[in-house]
């Protein structure tokens, strides 16, 4: 009976490590491999969507950003316990490739992976390599870049295969959008995990600003903190703004679909589904990401004109109203936006990384 080939994924905990990471287990479960998942308790937040086949082991997180002093102290020692731990795992049970996508527990299982010199290779999400990307650059086959170009080392190369999004999200790709108009319109409004506070304080008072012409067709789906959901929900009540608060939602794709207009931060799997399903985008990058990599994100989708970027230095309500009426008060420019995202778009991206994963174990077998 021939063994059934095994692909270990270690992923951060921010939906920009787990979607894609998601969108290749359910690929290579099809096509009859085994999958683990290495990840944290902030990454098992995103777990819910992973096919029932994927094996899913959570590790302690160690970072360097977090903590006092002492904690900072005891990081090493936990990433090399978590280091050991993963070589004596992928030692009993050996896996035909490794691949990492960012984030502190990737560490384990690519030093694990460099010690035991396994097939391995880096996933890189953003335009510029993350920290713990950038530690693994030069130990791994092949780094697969989902943001073209991507920085890296000098001497270093990656092939772009562009970021995979999930199924749920390719069911949708290139849905037929419909330019907005005197009738129900739709804006969706996700922050990503980190930096939705300040979308949370600007985005409400922007819309409430709108001519009553536009705000009376409106229905907002905005995606907001836990300690911001009842202020912005009481706010957009107290205008009569039609409006949807959750911390999170799960339907994401079919909202998007339904969107004439997306207002978001620039994390790569917001930009890759954003521009899978084209749609007009407003971006605000995250101003404190590392190497200003959501600017990098965010720069294609912008040069194809299918999104507005508004830095964060420059990011206000009265500007922010200006963009939103610039696309929602000129239906042929925003199905251009359409367009010019839709081009931007990779739905095959998990192709493209399945067939590296692919070329990588047959390398080594």
């Amino acid at each position: 009976m021939t063994k059934q080939p095994l692909l270990v994924m270690a992923a951060g905990g921010t939906g920009g490590h787990m979607f894609p990471a998601q969108a290749l287990a359910e690929a290579m479960l099809a096509r009859g491999w085994r999958v683990k998942l290495s990840t944290d308790a902030r990454g098992a937040r995103y777990t819910g969507g992973f096919p029932a086949g994927v094996e899913i082991e959570q590790v302690a997180s160690a970072t360097f950003s977090r903590g006092g002093v002492l904690a900072k102290l005891a990081v090493p020692f936990r990433i090399l316990g978590g280091v050991i731990g993963a070589w004596a795992k992928l030692r009993r049970d050996r896996p035909d490739v490794v691949i990492g996508f960012g984030g502190y527990p990737t560490i384990p299982a690519m030093g694990a992976a460099v010690l035991l010199g396994l097939p391995r290779m880096i996933h890189e999400q953003n335009g510029v390599l993350g920290r713990v990307n950038s530690a693994f650059a030069k130990r791994v086959n092949v780094i697969a870049c989902g943001t073209w170009p991507t920085v890296l080392p000098e001497g270093i190369e990656g092939t772009h295969t562009g970021n995979p999004v999930r199924q749920s999200v390719l069911d949708r790709s290139g849905a037929g959008y419909i330019p907005p108009g005197d009738y129900p319109m739709s804006v969706l409004v996700i922050g990503g995990s980190q930096g939705a506070r300040i979308l949370s304080e600007i985005v409400p008072p922007a819309i409430a600003m709108l001519p009553d012409e536009i705000k009376t067709h409106l229905r907002v789906s905005h995606q907001a903190r836990g300690e911001d959901h009842a202020n912005v929900a009481e706010f957009y009540a107290e205008q009569g703004i039609n409006a949807d608060v959750q911390e999170f939602f799960t339907d994401i794709p079919e909202r998007m679909s339904e969107a004439q207009l997306v207002i978001s931060r620039a994390g790569a799997s917001s930009v890759a589904d954003i521009s899978v399903i084209g749609r007009p985008s407003i971006l605000i990058p995250l101003a404190i990401a590392t190497g200003d990599h959501q600017s990098a994100n965010a720069r294609g989708l912008e040069e194809a004109d299918g999104a507005i970027v508004i830095p964060e230095t420059g990011f206000n309500v009265e500007t922010l109203t200006g963009q939103i009426m610039a696309v929602l008060d000129d239906p042929e420019a925003a199905v251009e936006m359409s367009a010019g995202a839709l081009a931007m778009g990779m739905p095959n991206a998990t192709e493209n990384l399945v067939a590296l994963v692919t070329q990588l174990a047959q390398q080594e077998s």
